[in-house]
């Protein structure tokens, strides 16, 4: 029988570096096949649409910084109710997890109706504002359209998912997500070709997919998960406390997605002139590359779980060491997936599109970026690490300083003289100083508490 080592922090048990390593490795490893499971089905979109010709996948391209944004501000309020439900479970307090869990799904699927309603508002001007060419902007608008009206659907699965990970259950979300990429595939093939949608098509595809999956997410949450299933004599309460917590815990987070976005579009805005073949190979790139590391984000979301525990088991002997277990591990992880886009790209970037100029312009930005993942790595698993602590502010001002200090103004400066090229090679230098900034910052809090 396994060890349940999370369950041994919490009963203050002695735990050696090896133990932590082990946890942190049975904790990763559903995360990273539920982050890869999702980046599959942007997979699976991109390469069907690649299918329709370079014009479909710019409209997707041209929009797609702009999806992100919409998510990433809806999954930061996630993490602010996520954390507390960690922190609460690993302090033994299930009903104060629950009591925080209800009051997550209220705010946090209020806040995706808004942001549907703002993103079906603006979904016509959009692809206008951003730049694009005229023969891609009605498509841009229409896929656009599509993912903020099915805006709260994703949001329903992410509250759920993260909950059930705050318990320290990262099996079940792992599972219910690699399913739902392999239902992905036969409904965007219907709606996409058969049904003759085309890029609409891959968006309503990968909707309904999630739309389906809400019933066993809710199942598992609500009726099966031995810390957050429903109780009949528990009502629903509102804490200001705890409501206050979760906005000083998101907000940063927030303010970060938006304003990390806006430097994304800002990119997109550099890549648009150098034409549709290059926003084409810019948006497949993307998608290739996130294949490669969301590995680091699967662990950075265990991390986050184990922090949160530990802290609220008051276990700040194990705490520091967490940080650097984790965080060393991602960078590993990474270096071993950086290696594989290397060598991998020219394969990834055929699955992805049939034309010539798309694929070879991908492979060698993808091959450039290859450098930067071992310290993109450390900067994604750190940030989950000082997450799982409640500490948001300086690491998201962190990642904005990287962002619009050193990558923007590299790319606007390399993109007229090297091309796309030139935008990755920007990329791939911040992330490297993200990473350094990431790790010193680690080094500097867990000497302070130590």
């Amino acid at each position: 029988m396994k060890k349940d080592y999370l369950k041994a922090m919490r009963n203050g048990e002695r735990l050696s570096a090896s133990s932590l390593l082990l946890m942190t490795l049975r904790l990763s490893i559903p995360t990273m096949l539920a982050q890869i499971s999702l980046i599959l089905m942007e997979y699976i979109d991109a390469s069907m649409v690649g299918r329709l010709g370079g014009n479909a996948t710019a409209s997707i391209g041209l929009v797609a910084s702009s999806t992100w944004l919409m998510g990433g501000v809806c999954y930061s309020f996630v993490m602010g109710f996520t954390v507390q439900a960690s922190q609460a479970i690993g302090a033994g307090d299930e009903a104060g997890a629950r009591r925080i869990m209800k009051q997550g799904f209220a705010f946090t699927m209020s806040l995706s109706a808004v942001i549907a309603l703002i993103g079906v508002a603006i979904s016509g001007a959009l692809p206008v504002w951003l730049g694009g060419d005229k023969s891609i902007v009605s498509d841009a608008s229409k896929y656009f359209l599509i993912i903020a009206a099915t805006r709260p659907v994703y949001q329903f699965n992410s509250v759920a998912a993260g909950m059930l990970q705050s318990t320290g259950n990262m099996k079940t979300p792992g599972i219910l997500e690699a399913l739902m990429c392999f239902v992905d595939i036969p409904f965007n093939y219907l709606f996409i070709f058969v049904l003759k949608l085309g890029v609409m098509g891959a968006a309503m595809g990968t909707a309904l997919s999630e739309l389906i999956f809400t019933i066993p997410f809710a199942y598992f949450l609500f009726v099966k998960s031995p810390a957050l299933h429903l109780r009949k004599n528990e009502k629903a309460e509102i804490r200001k406390a705890e409501i206050k917590r979760a906005v000083k815990i998101s907000l940063p987070i927030a303010l970060e997605q938006v304003v990390m976005c806006s430097a994304q579009i800002t990119s997109t805005k550099i890549v648009s002139p150098l034409g549709s073949a290059s926003i084409a190979a810019n948006s497949l790139a993307v998608t290739a590359e996130s294949l490669c590391y969301m590995p680091g984000y699967g662990i950075g979301a265990a991390a986050t779980t184990m922090i949160g525990q530990s802290i609220g088991a008051k276990r700040k002997d194990l705490t520091s060491k967490l940080g650097y277990v984790t965080v060393f591990f991602g960078m590993a992880v990474m270096a071993v997936t950086g290696a594989f886009m290397f060598f991998a790209s020219p394969l990834m970037m055929k699955l992805l599109t049939p034309v010539g100029e798309i694929a070879a312009l991908g492979v060698t930005v993808l091959r450039v970026e290859a450098f930067a993942e071992p310290m993109f790595g450390a900067s994604i698993v750190a940030m989950g690490v000082f997450r799982g602590s409640g500490d948001t502010l300086v690491p998201s001002i962190m990642n904005l300083a990287s962002m619009w200090a050193v990558r923007i103004p590299l790319a606007a400066y390399l993109a007229p003289r090297l091309g796309l090229k030139g935008v990755w090679l920007a990329m791939c230098l911040e992330l490297c100083v993200r990473g350094a900034a990431f790790l010193i910052r680690l080094f500097i809090k867990n000497r302070k508490q130590a």
